[in-house]
């Protein structure tokens, strides 16, 4: 069986003090976090910048120093993201506008992009309270701009890393490869939903089996799993056994359950599910080419 592909995902938006206190915030802390998640089993970074407070950054000379650090003291694959919400310009242009600065140059150029392939509702849900915290935020990707993004990343020779939400969106991965403007192979997340947010597939095996029920007929594809706010390792093994990738960290969920644990000891538990599957973990050269990203920034040695 193909290696298995291990990203962290950091921290996203969660807050130190809602969630963990293990998160990492400033480019020293995020390319520190991005080391101990590598040397754990992790081939692939994804991360948000912040500000030192854990607001969001959205500017490229943060983005900028943070994969410089990481690229210092490690070769993991650098993952950056766009924003959405916490952006004041909400245009496909403002929104990819650090990725492509980025690009320029490619001592700092990422290997991925993500494409979140459609629009959902991302209001928190108090199941305790039968009641929603907020009622008005969307995720909003309209078509036009997912065309922007696929394009201007196969000009910065960059990956897309095409984030799936429910079956919708895959059948939206498959409609944008059958236009050209997607290289194979897709690399998909299929993300799946708990706790407050549930706009995507539960973190159930059905859930799981809906979307690969669904994935592109006919076309070359990794996949990856995650759980945004909920607990991913009791579909860890099944994900594995299937052929599929990780993607977990503490930006999904703060897994206060296992004692708040670090990202690192996070991968490193889900390397221990790998070696009981029979199944090797990827280093990020490896990663990089079964992804066959192209020609785009090379893995750092």
């Amino acid at each position: 069986m193909k290696k298995l592909i291990i990203e962290a995902r950091i921290n996203e938006y969660m807050m130190r003090e809602a969630g963990n206190p293990n998160v990492p915030y400033t480019p020293e802390e995020i390319a520190s976090e991005s080391v101990a998640c590598r040397d754990a089993g992790a081939a692939i970074v994804h991360f948000h910048a912040r500000k030192p407070d854990g607001t969001p950054e959205h500017s490229a000379a943060v983005y900028s120093d943070t994969i410089r650090r990481i690229r210092r003291a490690s070769d993991i694959l650098v993952h950056p993201t766009l924003g959405y919400n916490t952006m004041d310009d909400h245009s496909a242009e403002g929104r990819l506008r650090h990725i492509v600065e980025l690009a320029k140059d490619k001592a700092v150029a990422p290997h991925f992009v993500p494409m979140d392939m459609g629009s959902i509702n991302v209001d928190r849900y108090n199941p305790d309270a039968k009641q929603f915290e907020t009622t008005t935020q969307v995720y909003a990707n309209p078509t036009g701009d997912l065309m922007y993004f696929a394009k201007r990343i196969r000009e910065a020779g960059l990956k897309p890393y095409l984030t799936c939400f429910n079956i919708g969106f895959l059948r939206y991965v498959n409609a944008f490869a059958d236009m050209g403007l997607l290289d194979e192979p897709l690399y998909m997340c299929l993300v799946m939903t708990d706790n407050v947010y549930l706009g995507g597939h539960p973190g159930t095996l059905k859930g799981l089996q809906a979307h690969l029920d669904f994935l592109p007929p006919g076309k070359r594809v990794e996949w990856t799993a995650m759980s945004y706010g909920g607990n991913l390792f009791g579909l860890a093994a099944a994900i594995i056994s299937q052929g599929g990738h990780i993607s977990i960290g503490l930006g999904d969920h703060p897994y206060k359950e296992l004692g708040m644990p670090t990202n690192a000891d996070l991968i490193r538990r889900i390397v221990s599910i790998a070696k009981e599957c029979g199944r090797e973990v990827a280093t990020p050269a490896e990663a990089w080419q079964l992804l066959n990203p192209g020609e785009g920034a090379a893995p750092v040695a």
